[in-house]
């Protein structure tokens, strides 16, 4: 009953804080839209359906078939996690959320693995930090090839102490692992099995699938964008409120940091003021990226809707990771930027340029100012080129389906 007042209360204040507001919240939720459509889209609609694909031809049974005792011995989950944990990494929290819900609809993983996957799989998309934050906002590609490996590096750190508390408790688990001195021609029949009884439970034909992922992948990545655009009106509109008890330039930088990792990794990356360090920068993006903000949470429990997944878990792992980011950033900073003084010039250089034309950027002083189409880098081009070998192994994936079952008869 109380929850329900206390919803029914902030549902009320932000539809009063919007009618007050209203030019605000519109530039708000066009830098949500924008944000959404030249960044998250394009990054993350080709492994969403590439996933559904995989699922549906029965690859993930064979995958996790060959990858079993690599995955046990060092993340103590099933083979079959790999995965997720690929799709998170390389696309985004969202990918990996949505494959990590699958596995365990699927209950390919238990309840306690479904939660440790769940955490190690979210992790923000790589291109966004290389490209966008290193190249588009902060004009140094370097630095965002930078706050990727500190985001990486903490979330294996991260996973080092999952995996070690989590020790004792599947220990019962090692029980019934697989043997690792199983003979190479035997874990290949074995995945080859687990494919073909796979995809007979399915059944689908190809362009069912195709049609199928396709929509899937759209309409839940209309649900991100929704998410995205009220965690941006909501920063927006609840600024005054913390402006009285923060400093100015701290309080445009906190809200988006905790509701949107997107806007405030782009407020982090323009944040200026006293004693405000390119280090100190690197470091706060690292740790809200690490963070990923309310938003991407919310997205992630919409995503184990139907499960028995639980989204507390997954916030302290986050705070635990963001803490991991910007600690290694600035303890690594000085021996990193020795390291990446050694890289090109000429490819850090022709990077920047054909990403953004800095001549005409001009450095915004806050999160607030509204990311335009024409200043903020798009991932469109790299999702063309994702498309292009996703048909390619769609292709192969079609050539190879017909003689599974062969080996399956031998």
């Amino acid at each position: 009953m109380a929850r329900t007042i206390l919803y029914a209360a902030i549902s009320i204040l932000m539809v009063a804080a919007i009618i007050r507001q209203p030019d605000e919240a519109f530039q708000a939720s066009l830098q949500g839209l924008t944000i959404w459509w030249n960044i998250v889209f394009p990054g993350l609609l080709p492994f969403l359906v590439l996933f559904e694909l995989i699922a549906a031809f029965g690859l993930i049974h064979g995958i996790g078939a060959l990858l079993r005792p690599l995955m046990r011995g060092l993340f103590k989950l099933p083979g079959e996690a790999a995965l997720p944990l690929l799709f998170g990494w390389l696309s985004g929290h969202q990918a990996g959320a949505e494959a990590t819900a699958a596995l365990r609809r699927d209950q390919l993983v238990t309840r306690r693995e479904g939660q440790r996957l769940l955490a190690l799989s979210h992790m923000p998309n790589p291109l966004f930090m290389i490209v966008v934050i290193g190249a588009g906002f902060l004009h140094r590609p370097e630095l965002g090839l930078f706050i990727a490996l500190m985001v990486w590096l903490s979330a294996l750190c991260t996973a080092g102490w999952i995996s070690l508390f989590s020790r004792r408790r599947s220990a019962s688990h090692h029980l019934n692992a697989p043997q690792a001195a199983v003979a190479p021609r035997g874990l290949m029949e074995n995945a080859a099995d687990a494919i073909t009884t796979s995809r007979d439970r399915d059944g689908r034909s190809f362009g069912k699938v195709l049609g199928d992922a396709v929509s899937s992948g759209v309409q839940k990545l209309l649900v991100v964008g929704g998410f995205m655009i009220f965690a941006a009106v909501a920063a927006r509109l609840a600024l005054p409120l913390i402006q009285f008890a923060l400093p100015s330039g701290i309080a445009e930088l906190v809200l988006p940091a905790l509701l949107e990792s997107h806007i405030g990794a782009y407020g982090a990356a323009v944040w200026q003021g006293p004693g405000i360090t390119t280090a100190i920068s690197a470091a706060a993006v690292a740790a809200i990226l690490a963070w990923s903000g309310l938003s991407a949470l919310l997205q992630s429990g919409y995503a184990i809707t139907g499960t028995d997944l639980k989204l507390l878990p997954l916030i302290g792992v986050r705070l635990l990771h963001a803490l991991h980011a910007a600690g290694l950033a600035l303890l690594l900073w000085k021996p990193a930027q020795a390291a990446l003084a050694m890289l090109p010039s000429r490819l850090t250089g022709a990077t920047a340029a054909m990403l953004q034309d800095g001549a005409h950027w001009q450095r915004p002083s806050n999160a607030y100012e509204a990311v335009t189409a024409v200043g903020l880098p798009s991932l469109w081009p790299y999702a063309l080129t994702a498309v292009a070998v996703l048909a390619i192994m769609l292709l192969l994936m079609r050539a190879a389906a017909p003689r599974v079952p062969g080996l399956k008869k031998r």
